[in-house]
């Protein structure tokens, strides 16, 4: 057998020359060279293709487009000095991107790259499993299937698929119904022989009739992205099918406490689906979900004093009043256990901070064992409480413990900046009072990992591609696009009445249900894992305005083909032409 990193080094090379006539920098993550550098064959094939999808969905790539693009998130010029970037974060949100745009770029060679690394999984794994080996026929089927998942967030972001079987060929460029048939060969070419039983790191049957379902909900909006979607019987029969089967094969149950779906070692969580493995073996995963959007002053494991937020987006004020509105007089953190976790529990007696502030509050601050202090999760609102450093960098201590005190404004300009508390408040926006480094409520889904060796790197916490509830809400919107909106309200209220870990906060069962109202328990359910921008185009309300964004062009539900990518394809003639619009 030959050595597995010859035949990838040799691989790579090949898929620089020939993929897709683009100019692509290959970098070897560390997750490939495992043991002393021989990885057996398989693995070590398949370990760059999975590995890769935590570059693709990082916060400062796919990721983030998909939430800035979407009503969900924003992300100023914080105080006129941090995450200005050249302002590809605000011309992304406001829709008024261009083909330079970095964040489009980098999203879209990212992505390419890790189709390459399925494409090329695949041309080593082929001839083997046609040799009978067993285990490289069941990875060989893993990374068809994996290609078609990144062909669908490719066709979901550019309108377009790379098809192509070998590194040795030039993609051929396919959209609308060409690109859709050409997924669904893949996932229907697997879906009845792929392993049934590796866990949510590895795809499996269940995550296929999943894709197989995501890619017949879309379908209307794939054929015609400009258009108005029709959405066929045909097509939400299909979706019926395939999430009966996930619901119906007893594999999956719905997480009683929703913040256990994004808590270390999720991995063992019932609800997921298909994830990204972590389990302290990406090093570069850094736990961005986690800290992308909390203060800069919140350091949220107190045993690590480098860990802390980078105060980067933050909801809207639009996406909070869904929230609001829902739930009127009643406070969404009291009325819905998907909003809000408090887990700093502060005494009564400190929580009036009338006249306090970092000059005489010295004596302000309970006393929290390290290893057991944890911040509080979902949408965070208000002044914040955590560990606070003293003037030698390190955190403040007491008995046994560390202090927590209400969190200083350490970073900013602002007029709070270091005598301040960080005080989150529902304004964020471009303007200089809307832009400061408290501005907008932040979202804290993700858990920071107990298993980090600092706070950062190597954590153990999943990031989740497909969970369940996302099964039962597709379901039911089959179901309301068909007719049927008793099946659909009663999908619906089994997420919502599934959260009831905490039986105070969990949702009331809804008594009625239409599409506007299942857009909305879409956000709800799913808010920041990358859904909201897809979920606006498929129910028609991608043109609306929000927060700075005033664009009603239909041409934005797609992004543009980065220039350098057209440029880089020139010598052929047609193959990379502009979307509408750019």
């Amino acid at each position: 057998m030959k050595n597995s990193a010859l035949i990838l080094t040799m691989l790579i090379l090949l898929a620089l020359v020939n993929w897709g006539c683009t100019s692509l920098e290959e970098e070897v993550l560390d997750e490939s060279l495992t043991g002393s550098g021989q990885a057996e064959t398989v693995s070590g094939v398949i370990a760059p293709a999975y590995g890769q999808i935590s570059w693709v969905w990082r916060h400062t790539n796919y990721y983030g487009l998909q939430l800035l693009a979407a009503d969900e998130a924003i992300l100023p010029y914080r105080g006129g000095t941090d995450w200005f970037d050249g302002g590809k974060f605000m011309a992304v949100h406001q829709h008024q991107m261009t083909s330079g745009n970095d964040l489009i770029g980098d999203s879209w060679n990212e992505l390419t790259k890790n189709i390459s690394r399925a494409i090329l999984a695949i041309e080593v794994l082929r001839p083997l499993s046609a040799e009978g080996d067993t285990e490289a026929r069941e990875a060989l089927h893993e990374m068809i299937a994996l290609r078609a998942y990144l062909n669908i967030l490719m066709l979901e972001s550019w309108g377009v698929v790379f098809a192509k079987e070998t590194s040795e060929e030039i993609s051929e460029l396919l959209r609308g119904q060409d690109a859709i048939d050409y997924i669904e060969n893949d996932l229907l070419s697997v879906v009845d022989v792929i392993n049934t039983d590796r866990g949510p790191g590895r795809i499996t049957q269940n995550a296929v009739w999943g894709f197989l379902a995501r890619l017949y909900l879309n379908s209307a909006v794939y054929r015609d992205p400009y258009g108005t979607s029709e959405f066929t019987t045909e097509d939400m029969n299909r979706v019926i099918e395939y999430t009966d089967n996930i619901i119906n094969s007893g594999q999956y149950s719905l997480s009683p406490e929703y913040f256990d779906l994004f808590n270390d070692e999720n991995i063992s969580n019932s609800e997921i689906i298909f994830s990204l493995d972590q389990r302290g073996v990406l090093r570069r995963e850094h736990s961005r979900w986690a800290y992308w959007s909390i203060a800069g002053s919140m350091f949220p494991r107190p045993e690590f004093t480098g860990a802390d937020g980078t105060d980067g987006p933050a909801i809207t004020s639009d996406f909070y009043q869904t929230w609001a509105e829902a739930y009127g007089d009643i406070d969404p953190a009291e009325a819905d256990a998907r909003f809000y976790q408090q887990n700093t529990m502060v005494p009564e007696e400190l929580q009036n901070l009338t006249g306090m502030n970092t000059e005489n509050d010295e004596d302000h601050f309970y006393c929290v064992d390290p290893l057991e202090f944890e911040m509080d999760r979902g949408v965070l609102r208000g002044v914040q409480w955590g560990p606070r450093k003293g003037p030698d960098g390190e955190f403040l201590t007491c008995d046994g413990g560390v202090r927590i005190y209400p969190v200083q404004q350490l970073k900013g300009n602002g007029p709070d900046r270091n005598i301040g508390y960080v005080n989150h408040v529902e304004r964020v926006d471009f303007s200089n009072e809307g832009r400061l480094h408290n501005t907008g409520y932040r979202v804290s889904k993700y858990q920071f990992s107990r298993t980090s060796p600092n706070g950062n790197n190597f954590s153990s916490v999943d990031l989740v591609l497909m969970r369940l509830a996302e099964i039962y809400l597709m379901r039911a919107e089959a179901k309301l696009r068909n007719g049927d909106a008793a099946g659909a309200l009663a999908d619906v209220n089994t997420v919502r009445t599934a959260r009831n870990a905490r039986p105070d906060q969990t949702p009331a069962p809804l008594t009625a249900i239409d599409l506007d109202i299942l857009f909305r328990e879409r956000g709800f359910e799913l808010y920041w894992e990358g859904f909201r921008r897809g979920d606006q185009i498929r129910f028609g309300k991608y043109e609306d305005t929000w927060v700075e964004k005033t664009s009603v062009d239909v041409s934005k539900r797609l992004f543009p083909i980065p220039q350098n990518a057209i440029d880089g394809a020139s010598n052929v003639e047609g193959f990379l032409e502009q979307n509408q619009g750019y």
